[in-house]
């Protein structure tokens, strides 16, 4: 609870300008235009767009993550047919960080389609995809709950499924690397903060490396599903490659 804090305090201004960019990239040349444009036209306030429902989402998404990894890491130890107490290899671990990122999945998806409606806000209403936008948490959840009902909040949920999976595995197995990296024979346990902290630095890299592209069509079809039906994963996914190329 306290490292996704920790992320959404330090990492939101530049989530909001992601998801901006990956929704309307016709609208920022880079990450400085969209920064420059955002202040210029809401503030400050306008790179914490979302930010309440991020707090929420990493809270409850490394919550339950680190609670199943645990869980998990018995299940490959079934699997692979070793005693509970064998140290697993990284590989095995990243195994088991793949399996809990899918628990993790359903009490994120819901905060994040929030999250990414309000952050990308202002753009629905220039691009006139809707008329009057929403500004606070309890409007956006109101408006899902209206015109989609509860299972509204699960759009974009095999997407963000496709991202968690191979996305923590890539995560879990480069931050567990990483840590055999500095241990350098000892045991992981006696690392100290330092080697944690770039270890974990690693593994996010690793992650968001893999997955990028996910996580573009997932922003698309979770904000711009606010203006009527949006196609599904694969829709979305060969509409960004046919008009805007593979590297949009």
């Amino acid at each position: 609870a306290l490292g996704g804090t920790a992320c959404v305090v330090t990492g939101q201004p530049f989530d909001t300008a992601k998801v901006k960019m990956q929704t309307f990239p016709e609208m920022y040349k880079g990450i400085v235009d969209c920064f420059m444009k955002t202040y210029k036209q809401v503030g400050f306030r306008g790179f914490y767009k979302g930010t309440t429902p991020a707090l929420v989402a990493n809270i409850a998404e490394n919550s339950v993550l680190f609670m199943c990894y645990g869980f998990c890491q018995q299940i490959v130890r079934r699997i692979v047919g070793v005693d509970r107490k064998t140290k697993l290899s990284d590989l095995q671990n990243a195994a088991a960080g793949s399996f809990a990122s899918a628990f993790a999945t359903l009490v994120l998806c819901p905060t994040e389609l929030v999250k990414c409606r309000l952050q990308a806000m202002h753009e629905m209403q220039l691009s006139g995809k809707i008329i009057q936008g929403h500004n606070t948490v309890w409007s956006v959840v109101k408006g899902v709950l209206q015109k989609d009902g509860p299972l509204g909040f699960y759009r974009g949920l095999s997407s963000t499924l496709l991202r968690e999976v191979p996305g923590y595995f890539f995560f879990f197995g480069g931050y567990e690397l990483s840590r055999t990296f500095f241990a350098s024979g000892r045991s992981k346990d006696e690392l100290g903060p330092i080697p944690l902290l770039l270890s974990g630095g690693f593994g996010g890299s690793c992650l968001w490396i893999a997955v990028y592209p996910v996580d573009c069509v997932k922003s698309r079809i979770q904000v711009l599903s606010m203006a009527g039906k949006q196609t599904g994963f694969m829709g979305t996914f060969v509409t960004v490659v046919r008009t805007e190329g593979e590297y949009a």
